[in-house]
């Protein structure tokens, strides 16, 4: 989607800086002898090819004059250009998962991000032939994003799919730490809505069992409602396991989520 450039003197203001007004352009000050930098270059690269940015590579040796007029003391040294205006960045080498984050927050989006919106509007018009024939092509184009694993997930545990979402959701590994706790917490929804298709056995379970099929159609505030009032009722329910549910709803819409903040602060009143 974007595109990458050797920059010198001759073309620095035509390729960034006024480049930056349409799109932003990321700056990799970089050294040939610099470990660190060949280290980042792959992902840079990896990630030009998938986000609609400029990357403007500058090599620090061939090109002393741009790092004295930036002042780059070290490498590498990424900086954002956007709208003429240089802006730092970050020195050293980040993660993958990072790196997306800082292009984020440029307003920038990925093929599969692109994917995953096009597969929400399908989702819209419940056509489920329609949906896992979108979800299925996605997961061939980008089969290590995971974004689209869980939202897969999701749509295949409201069409109580409970098997093929499993299977999904096993390949999430425990490093992936964000997507591995929400597919830990849609491992236990799982589970619950196994359990809800037994006869109750306590006056509380039509009420905790109910909140387990809002939280499948994604009814959290629903869901949060009657769960606190279980756990303001009785703690001691199926081994605190409303208050647990809750902590589960939170992980998927993540912390700051507006719900997330709301009930989190009426359970620790309800707790205390």
């Amino acid at each position: 989607m974007g595109s990458s450039v050797e920059v010198d003197r001759s073309n620095f203001m035509t390729d960034v800086v006024e480049a930056s007004h349409q799109r932003p352009v990321l700056v990799d000050f970089y050294a040939q002898w610099c470990g660190p930098c060949q280290m980042l270059k792959p992902m840079l690269e990896k990630l030009v090819t998938e986000y609609d940015f400029v990357l403007a590579k500058v090599d620090i040796d061939r090109n002393p004059d741009l790092a004295s007029i930036y002042h780059v003391e070290g490498v590498p040294d990424v900086r954002v250009v956007h709208q003429g205006q240089m802006y730092s960045g970050f020195v050293g080498v980040l993660p993958e998962p990072q790196l997306r984050e800082l292009l984020s927050r440029l307003n920038l989006k990925s093929k599969a991000d692109l994917g995953l919106e096009a597969a929400r509007a399908v989702l819209a018009t419940g056509d489920r032939q329609k949906i896992k024939a979108v979800f299925a092509q996605l997961l061939e184009q980008h089969p290590h994003d995971r974004k689209i694993a869980i939202a897969y997930a999701k749509f295949l545990i409201q069409q109580d799919e409970l098997a093929a979402a499993e299977g999904l959701l096993a390949s999430i590994e425990p490093n992936e730490r964000e997507f591995y706790a929400q597919a830990e917490a849609l491992g236990h929804l799982i589970q619950l809505t196994l359990e809800s298709e037994k006869p109750p056995e306590h006056e509380l379970d039509p009420a905790f069992f109910a909140a387990i099929e809002q939280i499948v159609a994604e009814d959290y505030e629903m869901a949060l409602q009657g769960l606190l009032a279980i756990v303001s009722t009785d703690r001691t329910y199926r081994g605190d396991g409303a208050r647990k549910t809750m902590l589960l709803i939170f992980t998927l819409l993540g912390d700051d989520h507006p719900l997330t903040k709301h009930y989190r602060k009426q359970l620790t009143l309800t707790l205390y």
